[in-house]
């Protein structure tokens, strides 16, 4: 067991028995790496995160590249969950070296942190161009150790350049008027960029949109935009008849990897879920939509199914991965449909929810698809119970169990508004009883907030702006 193992963050604790000899962010690390004069090795992730397992079990797992990266670095583990101010320091700053970001993040700093390297993911092995994570580290401790000063002039640079984008960045947006106009403009760019086939906005990967389709909501509702409204409409339909929502239990994935929302990047996220429930929700309060209520509905049970914990809080995320590989969970085959339905009702299925014997995902399984409502609703109610039951015996995806701030903020305004709106008691008592929790182990005697928990026990880390915004 490593320094990690005292953590509070499921993600660190993922790592306590690595043989890297991890360190958590904060003064001992720091001042380990100017004591003995070492780089910062700093790798980013969450719990939740599908290649952040895999670079763990390549790289983190190894005893011999634990051993160079002991001997050569100070090693920081940092959940971006759990600190987002650090997170998205270093983020910027490989965003600005690479030109694009991700988890898990690499960064390799100066001891006074300034980052002189930066990445994502690395392979054991060389491949598709990508060196591997030891020729990388190797790499990184030959130039600290005979070219200290192109080392610390990059990390100079870096840091320099990330302060004066800040600066104009922020210039602009204090000059910008906020006003009508403005907010013609934002639809009209929007509507530009809809996929008027897909639905979202732009190509793969597609996220979830749901601060654009609020502010669509309301766009239309001020300019009586029948254009607005449609590309809400159309964007939940995609999103909640495609593989990125769950048809069996409800709740939706972080993301699709392609542009028709078939396949998505499975792990379950609790601040997506919170805001998508809203969408929902708004969407049939403005309309009328009976699928738009199903969703919302549906995603309320999800949260509290399946994210509430113990303590009345909301967990985090649920992982991607089952059985060492993403989305075995929640994909199947025909011929498992089959075995749970009986012939008629395994291919009334597979037809009715796109499992076909190639596959929509790979290795020959499918993800669950309604893409219309099925003439015989008892029949599917009854269907969809089967396979939920029968998926329940299937290894269930890891949790990560912290509870945020900010995120339990916007599921307890979500339940709440949905408990009212759809008569729905028990959203409005798990949102009381989140509320409760927040108030009592997340705020300090200072009236300050604590960012996360766990199993009861509040971490150190200290709220951050979402955490205010969300919660108070």
């Amino acid at each position: 067991m490593n320094r990690l193992g005292s953590a509070t963050s499921p993600y660190l604790l993922q790592h306590a028995e690595n043989p890297v000899d991890w360190y958590e962010w904060g003064t001992e690390a720091l001042g380990a790496a100017r004591d003995q004069d070492k780089p910062i090795l700093l790798s980013v992730g969450y719990a939740a995160c599908h290649w952040c397992h895999v670079m763990a079990h390549e790289s983190f797992e190894d005893a011999g590249t634990a051993a160079f990266m002991n001997q050569h670095f100070i090693n920081i583990k940092v959940d971006r969950e759990e600190r987002p101010d650090i997170d998205a320091v270093y983020m910027k700053a490989t965003q600005a070296m690479t030109g694009q970001g991700g988890w898990p993040m690499t960064c390799v700093l100066t001891p006074a942190g300034e980052p002189f390297f930066a990445g994502t993911y690395f392979p054991p092995e060389p491949r598709h161009g990508m060196p591997s994570f030891s020729q990388v580290i190797q790499s990184l401790a030959d130039a600290w150790e005979n070219r200290r000063d192109e080392v610390e002039r990059v990390g100079s640079e870096v840091v320099d350049h990330l302060s004066n984008s800040g600066e104009g960045v922020g210039a602009a947006l204090d000059e910008a008027a906020l006003d009508e106009a403005a907010l013609d403009e934002a639809a009209d760019i929007l509507a530009r960029e809809y996929d008027g086939n897909a639905g979202g906005f732009g190509n793969s990967p597609k996220f979830p949109p749901s601060m654009v389709l609020e502010f669509l909501l309301r766009f239309a509702r001020r300019t009586d935009s029948s254009d607005a409204l449609a590309i809400v409409e159309h964007t939940c339909q995609a999103m909640a008849r495609g593989g990125m929502y769950d048809q069996l239990v409800g709740g939706f994935a972080r993301y699709s990897v392609d542009r028709f929302w078939r396949v998505p990047h499975f792990e379950k996220m609790l601040y997506d879920n919170a805001q998508l429930l809203r969408v929902y929700l708004h969407l049939w309060r403005q309309t009328g939509d009976p699928l738009a209520r199903r969703i919302a509905l549906e995603t309320g049970q999800f949260l509290l199914a399946e994210l509430l914990t113990d303590e009345g809080g909301f967990a985090s995320a649920l992982d991607a991965d089952s059985d060492g590989h993403e989305g075995t969970y929640y994909v199947w085959n025909p011929e498992q449909l089959v075995e749970v339905l009986g012939e008629n009702y395994g291919h009334w299925a597979a037809e009715l929810l796109t499992v076909t014997t190639d596959g929509t995902f790979e290795r020959g399984f499918s993800t669950l698809q309604l893409l219309k409502d099925p003439d015989d609703r008892a029949r599917w109610a009854r269907v969809r119970q089967r396979l939920a039951a029968a998926r329940s015996d299937r290894t269930y995806p890891a949790r990560d169990d912290k509870v945020v701030a900010a995120w339990n903020g916007l599921a307890i305004t979500g339940l709440a508004e949905a408990g009212v709106l759809l008569d729905e008691p028990t959203f409005t008592a798990a949102a009381i009883g989140a509320a409760e929790l927040l108030a009592s182990l997340h705020t300090t005697g200072e009236g300050k907030l604590l960012r996360t928990s766990r199993v009861g026990r509040a971490s150190a880390n200290a709220g951050v702006l979402e955490d205010y915004g969300c919660v108070t």
